[in-house]
């Protein structure tokens, strides 16, 4: 069975990174920019994974995977302060978050 080889992989990578920024940038929900920044994760873990299978090294896997338990931990706290966030202000728009105080 033939590989993908590594420049599609990385193409992939980046339409996926950029997708995600492009949603950081332009969305106004909060929820909506944790998902982006998830997919800008996941877009840097294959990236890793294609240039570690290129090089034939578990180098780029083992940074995925502590890449994945950070993204596992933002996702937490990030939707534990979204839903702090909605009990106080009754809106997850970013844009209603001017002020700091309760």
């Amino acid at each position: 069975m033939d590989s993908v080889g590594l420049m599609p992989v990385l193409v992939v990578s980046g339409v996926l990174f950029t997708l995600g920024v492009i949603g950081v940038l332009t969305r106004k929900n909060a929820l909506i920019v944790f998902m982006s920044v998830e997919l800008m994760l996941n877009a840097v873990n294959l990236a890793f994974v294609a240039f570690s299978r290129q090089n034939a090294s578990m180098d780029g896997h083992i940074f995925a995977i502590f890449v994945m338990a950070v993204a596992a931990a933002e996702a937490a706290v990030g939707l534990a302060l979204v839903i702090l966030l909605f009990r106080n202000r009754v809106t997850v728009k970013l844009d209603d978050l001017d002020r700091m105080r309760g």
